[in-house]
C-alpha cells in the first residue's frame, strides 16, 4: 500500500500541473535565468502567480494565468522587464570572415560604446531602462571649424528614486568614457515611472496556495473539487488493484483423498 500511496501522490501532482498548464499562457520566452527570476519575483510581489519552464537550449519561459495576462504585462512594462541585454565591444567586433570598411568599423565602434554605456547606466539602482546615443563626427583635420562630439542619455527610472541628484555623475561617466567628449556636451533626459500598487497593499486578495501551488482565490474552489474527485478516483483504483492482488495471491490447498484415482492390482 506504500507504493500505492506514492503513486497516488505522484498522480495528483501530475494532474495538478497539467490543469495549471492548461489555464496558463506564455508571457515571455527565450529568457535567461536572471530575467526569468526577476519577472517571477516582480509578479509575485503584485499578487500574480507565475511559472518558469526551462527549454532544451537552457532558455526560460514564463507563463501566467489567462485571466491575469493583461495585468501581468502592464506590471512588467511599468517595471521595465525583461531588461534588455546589451552587447559588449567584444560581441560587436566578432569577425565573420569578411573585411569591413573604415566606415563600418567606425559605426561598429560607436554602437559598441553606446551599448556598454547603456549597460552601465542600466545597472544603477532604480533605473528601469537606459539608452545612450552618441554623435562622434569624423572631422577633417584640414577644416578650420571642427564639429564637437555630443551624447544624449535617456533614463527611465522609478519615480521614488531621486535620479536628479545623479545627473552630474551620469554626465561625467559618459564624458569620461568617450574620447574627445566634454561634460557640457552630454544631455540627460529623465522619465519617472510610478510603480503599480500591489494588490495586497490595497486590501484586495492576491493569491493563495493549494497543494503547494499558487492559485487565484477564484480558482481555489475548482481546484479543491478537482483534487477531491481525483483523490476518490485514485483511491477506488488503488482498492481495486489491492483486491485483485489479494484474490490472485498464492496459497496451499488440501487435496480431497476421495477424489484421487485408486490404482487397481
Amino acid at each position: 500500500m506504500n507504493r500505492c500511496g506514492v503513486r497516488c501522490r505522484v498522480a495528483l501532482v501530475v494532474v495538478s500541473m497539467l490543469v495549471l498548464q492548461a489555464c496558463s499562457v506564455e508571457l515571455y520566452s527565450n529568457l535567461n535565468q536572471r530575467q526569468a527570476n526577476e519577472i517571477v519575483a516582480t509578479l509575485m510581489r503584485h499578487g500574480i502567480p507565475a511559472q518558469r519552464e526551462a527549454g532544451k537550449d537552457g532558455k526560460m519561459t514564463v507563463s501566467v494565468q489567462k485571466d491575469r495576462f493583461a495585468e501581468a504585462m502592464a506590471i512588467l512594462d511599468e517595471s521595465g522587464l525583461p531588461k534588455q541585454e546589451f552587447q559588449t565591444l567584444g560581441d560587436v567586433f566578432k569577425r565573420d570572415g569578411l573585411v569591413s570598411s573604415p566606415v563600418e568599423e567606425r559605426a561598429t565602434m560607436i554602437y559598441g560604446l553606446s551599448q556598454e554605456l547603456s549597460q552601465t547606466i542600466s545597472d544603477i539602482d532604480g533605473v528601469l531602462s537606459a539608452r545612450v546615443h552618441l554623435v562622434l563626427p569624423e572631422n577633417d583635420p584640414l577644416r578650420q571649424r571642427l564639429v564637437p562630439s555630443s551624447a544624449s542619455v535617456f533614463i527611465r527610472h522609478r519615480a521614488s528614486v531621486p535620479m536628479n541628484e545623479l545627473i552630474p555623475q551620469v554626465k561625467m561617466l559618459v564624458a569620461k568614457g568617450i574620447a574627445g567628449l566634454t561634460y557640457d556636451n552630454v544631455s540627460v533626459t529623465l522619465i519617472p515611472v510610478t510603480a503599480a500598487v500591489p494588490e495586497n497593499a490595497t486590501g484586495e486578495p492576491g493569491f493563495t496556495t493549494f497543494l503547494g501551488l499558487w492559485l487565484h482565490p477564484d480558482s481555489v474552489v475548482a481546484a479543491m473539487w478537482l483534487f477531491y474527485g481525483m483523490t476518490a478516483a485514485i483511491l477506488a483504483l488503488a482498492a481495486r488493484l489491492a483486491y485483485v492482488q489479494w484474490y490472485r495471491r498464492p496459497g496451499v490447498y488440501a487435496l480431497d483423498a476421495s477424489a484421487m484415482p485408486v490404482k487397481k492390482t
